[in-house]
């Protein structure tokens, strides 16, 4: 049996409205309880920082100093099969990333030593929001499952700003272009195909998913549409002209989307905002079942006063991931205030409060 992965200690310096944080967790299910503003988001923030190197919420290291200082600070313990130490020091000047004392020189090397699934209200972007919020969702997911996905992205990413910036020169150099374009088709065919491999399993968990938290029988369906439906190398040259005007490259799986449509309906402009909302939770939900079964253990979930919004219907067709998450030693971080804590997910939860940027366990 594989051993469930927990965040065992959080340490924080300087980090948002947290002026020094050292607090221990055990495994289970973990209550932050406190008004708006306290630094309870801040906390999911930080964990998902050490899974991911990166906030949820979509900004950058300065805003995450702590108004005044200069940098700051994230230490974690993980426990698991092994134990890991992770420290990382961010400011303008610096950054510094080590892993059990050693620095860490590609983020290939650093991903999956603490898996995480957020569920937040940024979550419906993948709804409604641009398809580069699809793709990262997408490769999120095929870089903690798919050996070499990261690295093959990375390089794409590489390859694709070199040749857009050939394209915007007053003179494209034909020879230099075709070179970009082969690199591109070399590293951006197996994404496409790992994309396509992963949707149909994804697919198929995301619709059940939705099943469960859906009123009344709204069905979900999912897609993958690349921009390149035959040969790549095809595709460049047939957008030549219009790359050629746009000066940018036009085609390949930095423009692929998934598309969402909730009973044969596009899910963004023509859904209420509480389907929208179920297809956002499912589209998580089957995430950290995907990480689950491809790991062998559940991913820690943070779940960021999602609960307490939906109503009683969709919160037991939640219920079944806690349950999951429960049964196999997992843990899960969550945040409430007092007023919209739901007391029908049971009571088995350790407490902590949060006020000004201190947390305190509740007795």
């Amino acid at each position: 049996m594989v051993q469930p992965v927990h965040l065992a200690q959080l340490r924080l310096r300087d980090y948002r409205n947290f002026l020094r944080l050292d607090a221990t967790f055990e495994p289970g299910f973990h209550l932050f309880l406190g008004r708006n503003a306290q630094g309870k988001t801040n906390l999911l923030e930080a964990l998902y920082l050490v899974a991911t190197l990166r906030s949820f919420r979509g900004v950058g290291g300065t805003q995450l100093v702590r108004e005044g200082a200069k940098g700051y600070f994230v230490g974690a313990t993980v426990e698991g099969q092994g134990r890991a130490e992770v420290k990382a020091f961010w400011s303008v000047r610096e950054r510094r990333l080590t892993l059990n004392g050693a620095p860490v020189k590609r983020m290939s090397d650093y991903l999956g030593t603490f898996r995480a699934v957020v569920f937040c209200s940024e979550d419906i972007h993948l709804v409604k929001g641009a398809p580069q919020f699809r793709r990262r969702f997408l490769d999120l997911l095929l870089a903690q499952t798919h050996p070499g996905y990261l690295a093959l992205l990375l390089r794409y990413l590489q390859a694709l700003r070199a040749r857009n910036a050939l394209l915007k020169q007053p003179r494209v150099d034909e020879d230099q272009l075709a070179g970009f374009s082969a690199e591109l088709v070399r590293l951006g065919q197996p994404l496409i195909e790992a994309r396509k491999e992963l949707l149909p399993r994804l697919a198929s968990v995301a619709r059940r998913s939705f099943e469960r938290i859906a009123v009344g029988t709204d069905e979900l369906s999912i897609d993958y549409v690349p921009t390149v439906s035959g040969d790549f190398q095809v595709a460049l040259a047939a957008s030549r002209v219009r790359e050629r005007s746009q000066r940018t490259t036009l085609v390949g799986p930095h423009r692929d989307d998934l598309v969402l449509r909730v009973n044969g309906r596009l899910a963004g402009p023509y859904t209420s905002e509480g389907q929208k909302r179920s297809v956002a939770i499912a589209l998580k939900m089957a995430q950290a079942e995907h990480l689950a079964a491809v790991h062998g253990t559940a991913p820690v979930l943070l779940i960021d006063d999602v609960m307490g919004e939906l109503d009683a219907h969709r919160r037991a067709g939640f219920l079944p991931l806690l349950h999951q998450v429960h049964q196999s030693g997992g843990q899960v971080f969550m945040t409430c205030t007092e007023e919209n804590w739901p007391a029908d997910l049971g009571r088995d939860w350790i407490r902590w409060t949060v006020a000004a940027g201190a947390l305190a366990r509740s007795a």
